[in-house]
C-alpha cells in the first residue's frame, strides 16, 4: 500500500488496553512508519479527558486556587499507563517541569499541550519508535496562523531523518517557541500535516467508530455505513456537525492528494470509510449523507429595491464583524437577505444586533426566527438527479415539518433546509427514509 501516517485519537489512548490494542494495529503493517496521539480521553461515562484536566489546572493557578489535586490526578492517570505498559519514560521528571511552569504562569496552551506530549513519550518507549516532537516543527506566526508550507518544509526534513516516529499531535510553536495549540480536535490536523510533510500514501484516522454513517445514530436507527466520499462531501458533512473528524484536517491532505481512511481501533477489521478527492457516485445511491446542528438564530431583511443600494450586504456583515458573530448562511433574493448566525455567538445580544441594522440599514421589516436548525443533505450524485429537492421537500411536508428556510450551493452538492429545533429529529428521519430507506428498497 505504501507509506502510512496513523493518527489514534483519545479514546483509543485512554489508558493501558486501548494502547495495547494500538500498538496490535501499527505492528501489523510495516507501513504504518508515523504516528500521530491525541491526549488520552475519557474511559468510561464519567470520566475526565486528560486535556479538560490540564485545562483544569491553568484556570486554578490563574485565579490562585489549589490545583495540586488535579494535577495529581493527571499524574497518577500517566502512572498507571506506564506501569501497565511496563517501560520507563521519565515520566517524575516529566512532572517536575510541567509542575514549574504552571507554578511560572504557563500559557494555557502549553498546559494542554502536555497531554499529546506525555502519551507520546510512553508510546514511543511501548512500541520502539523514536519521539519526535512537534515543538519547533509544526510552525504559527507571532499572531497565530498556522504557517503551512514552512511547516510542510521543516517538518518534512525531519522526518526523513527518521524510519519510524511517535509524534504529539494538537500543538507547535510561535517564532520565540512558546507552544501554541490548534483547535480543540486538532490532533486531526497535525496527523494530516504529518501526512503530507512525509508524503504518505495514505493517512489513517483511527478513533471510537468505523468511519462516517449517513445520519446520526442517536437519531436514526442503525443508519448505512458511507463506504467512500470526497474531500468536498466531507467538507460539507463535517461542517454541518458530523464530527468523526474535524473538519480543517482535509486542507492538507486534499493539498497531496493523500486519501483520508477512518478506522475503528475497537474493530480494525472493519474497513472504514475512505475520502479521495474523486467524487464517486455509487449506482442507485442519491445521496451520501445527512448531518444538521440546532440553536441558530435567522434575521429575514426586507428593504425595497436593496438590489439597487450599493454596500448594503457588505453593511451587515460589518455590523456582525462589529459583535465578533460568524454568519453561517446567507439566503437571498432580490429584495431580502437572511443571516443564519449561531445562537452561541449571539450570547444574548439579539436586541443590540437588530437595533444596530434597523439605525445602520433602515430595513423596511426584520423577522427573526429562534432556536432554529439546519439540515444539509450532502451528495454528488444530486446534481445529476431530477427531483432531489422535490423529494426532499415531499418528506419534510409529509412529515409534517414547516421548513423555514433554503439554500442550496452552486455546486449543487447540498440542499441546506432551516427548521425549527422540534423538528430537528423528525426531519433527519424523514430525509433518511426518503432518500436511503426507499432506496435500498427499490434497488434490493
Amino acid at each position: 500500500m505504501g507509506l502510512k501516517v496513523a493518527k489514534f485519537g483519545g479514546s483509543s489512548v485512554a489508558d493501558g488496553i486501548q494502547l495495547a490494542k494500538t500498538k496490535q494495529i501499527i505492528e501489523e503493517d510495516i507501513d504504518r512508519r508515523y504516528v500521530v496521539l491525541s491526549a488520552p480521553g475519557k474511559r468510561y461515562q464519567g470520566d475526565s479527558k486528560i486535556t479538560d484536566l490540564l485545562y483544569m489546572c491553568q484556570m486554578h493557578v490563574e485565579h490562585n486556587l489549589p490545583y495540586e489535586q488535579v494535577f495529581q490526578v493527571i499524574c497518577d492517570r500517566y502512572m498507571a499507563i506506564q506501569i501497565h505498559l511496563g517501560v520507563n519514560a521519565n515520566l517524575l521528571k516529566e512532572f517536575d517541569v510541567i509542575k514549574e511552569n504552571l507554578k511560572a504562569g504557563a500559557s494555557a496552551d502549553y498546559i494542554a499541550s502536555r497531554g499529546e506530549y506525555l502519551i507520546s513519550l510512553l508510546m514511543a518507549k511501548f512500541i520502539g519508535y523514536d519521539f519526535l516532537d512537534t515543538a519547533g516543527l509544526v510552525q504559527f506566526d507571532k499572531n497565530g496562523r498556522f504557517l503551512v508550507e514552512e511547516t510542510n518544509n521543516t517538518l518534512g526534513e525531519e522526518l526523513r531523518k527518521h524510519e519510524k516516529a511517535v509524534l504529539p499531535g494538537f500543538y507547535g510553536t510561535y517564532p520565540d517557541g512558546t507552544i501554541k495549540t490548534f483547535p480543540r480536535g486538532g490532533s486531526d490536523i497535525t496527523g494530516a500535516v504529518v501526512a503530507r510533510a512525509a508524503c504518505a500514501d495514505i493517512y489513517e484516522n483511527w478513533t471510537d467508530v468505523s468511519g462516517f454513517l449517513t445520519a446520526d445514530p442517536s437519531i436514526v436507527k442503525n443508519p448505512k455505513p458511507i463506504g467512500s466520499l470526497s474531500y468536498k462531501e466531507l467538507r460539507e458533512l463535517s461542517y454541518m456537525g458530523a464530527s468523526v473528524i474535524h473538519e480543517d484536517t482535509i486542507y492538507p491532505a486534499r493539498a497531496a492528494n493523500i486519501p483520508i481512511n477512518i478506522r475503528n481501533t475497537n474493530k480494525p477489521e472493519d474497513i472504514g470509510t475512505m475520502i479521495t478527492s474523486e467524487e464517486i457516485i455509487h449506482e442507485g445511491q442519491i445521496i451520501t449523507g445527512i448531518a444538521g446542528s440546532k440553536d441558530f438564530t435567522v434575521m429575514a431583511i426586507y428593504k425595497n429595491n436593496m438590489n439597487a443600494e450599493r454596500g448594503f450586504v457588505r453593511r451587515i456583515l460589518g455590523i456582525l464583524e462589529d459583535y465578533d458573530i460568524t454568519v453561517q448562511h446567507m439566503p437571498s433574493g432580490i429584495d431580502t437577505v437572511s443571516v443564519v448566525v449561531p445562537n452561541s455567538h449571539l450570547n444574548g445580544r439579539l436586541d443590540e444586533v437588530l437595533g444596530d441594522i434597523w439605525n445602520n440599514l433602515k430595513p423596511d421589516s426584520v423577522d427573526v426566527f429562534e432556536d432554529m436548525s439546519l439540515i444539509a443533505t450532502v451528495g454528488c450524485g444530486m446534481s445529476r438527479r431530477r427531483g432531489v429537492a422535490a423529494k426532499l421537500f415531499s418528506a419534510l411536508a409529509d412529515a409534517g415539518v414547516n421548513i423555514r428556510m433554503i439554500d442550496q450551493g452552486s455546486s449543487e452538492m447540498n440542499i441546506i433546509v432551516g427548521v425549527e429545533n422540534k423538528d430537528f429529529d423528525a426531519s433527519i428521519k424523514a430525509i433518511y427514509s426518503a432518500f436511503i430507506e426507499q432506496t435500498a428498497q427499490t434497488t434490493a
